[in-house]
């Protein structure tokens, strides 16, 4: 029987990851850990809560020996930062709290570490294949904190590899996630008036439902094979045809028009994007799933189109 730690517990997906793995009848304990403490009210019967943050994370060692645990899932990461997070605050907790979580993990004993990478891990570069394969190289961005980090998140795993190959590893670089309550830097663009794109940009976009995600994460720490995935649903959808999912037209702007008004934006503290997120919307990563599926043994339930739908079926009743 599986005894995991997750870290990042009370996040978008890690509670839904908690779930998850506190309904598998694969797993005797399942410790949620996270800088916030969620109310009594939510809380899932069985789950242990424990206050972790992961740029202070020196009991981490100790808590993971106390409670026997043999199965890391590691989500703790800054997925959408606030007008006031600054790179410095975003590079602690992704990059530094990430190196942390390995580290104690290596020092208590841990056999298998389960880690939320990101297609961002790849880069927005003009040169990307049209499909991505987990044999592509990682450049990251170097402009794009997010983007970087998690290229340097991996290269820390890579190292891991070799200096601790006793922990077993499940990398998995995640598309856009949509699930019935999510909010991310993509979703938040379709909230305006008119869906933002970019100018002679025709880069798709690929997408998993969230429930997907979870079933990934759940075989993985559950005896699920180790090694690197993309996880995204079949097929994509290009920029078009998410605005008329929704409703709206597009507002077509020039990447440099683009670039000057979230400079300007940024200057004045109006957002936390810069014009390093131009590429965001211009060189999507198009994320190949044919390891998750042939390798790891995991298909999606929902196609990219399937999980968009269901979004907009559940942005409908809320």
């Amino acid at each position: 029987m599986t005894r995991v730690l997750v870290t990042g517990g009370s996040g978008f997906l890690g509670t839904s990851v908690v779930a998850g793995l506190a309904a598998s009848d694969s797993i005797e304990r399942v410790v949620s850990a996270d800088i916030r403490t969620p109310s009594p009210g939510v809380r899932l019967p069985g789950v242990l809560y424990q206050r972790l943050d992961v740029t202070d994370a020196g009991g981490l060692p100790d808590l993971l020996r106390r409670h026997r645990i043999d199965t890391v899932v590691h989500l703790a990461s800054i997925v959408n930062p606030g007008r006031k997070t600054t790179v410095d605050q975003e590079f602690a907790v992704d990059v530094d709290g990430s190196r942390a979580v390995f580290e104690a993990c290596v020092e208590a004993g841990v056999s298998r570490i389960v880690v939320s990478s990101s297609g961002a891990a790849y880069g927005y570069h003009e040169d990307n294949p049209e499909w991505i394969t987990e044999a592509d190289p990682l450049r990251g961005n170097d402009d794009f904190s997010y983007s970087k980090h998690k290229r340097m998140v991996e290269e820390m795993l890579a190292e891991l590899r070799v200096s601790a190959p006793q922990l077993s590893q499940t990398v998995f670089r995640i598309g856009t996630i949509l699930g019935p309550a999510v909010d991310n830097q993509i979703t938040a663009l379709w909230e305006s008036r008119r869906i933002l794109a970019v100018a002679g940009s025709t880069s798709p976009f690929v997408f998993v439902w969230v429930p997907d995600v979870v079933g990934a994460i759940v075989r993985a720490a559950t005896g699920g094979p180790a090694g690197i995935f993309n996880v995204a649903g079949d097929g994509t959808m290009t920029l078009a045809e998410i605005a008329r999912g929704l409703g709206k037209k597009r507002l077509v702007v020039p990447a440099w028009l683009l670039a000057a008004a979230l400079w300007i934006g940024r200057s004045l503290g109006l957002t936390p994007h810069g014009p390093a997120q131009v590429k965001f919307l211009q060189y999507r990563p198009v994320l190949d799933n044919s390891a998750l599926k042939d390798t790891f043994g995991f298909t999606p339930s929902h196609t990219s189109r399937e999980a968009f739908e269901s979004y907009l079926e559940a942005r409908e009743l809320r």
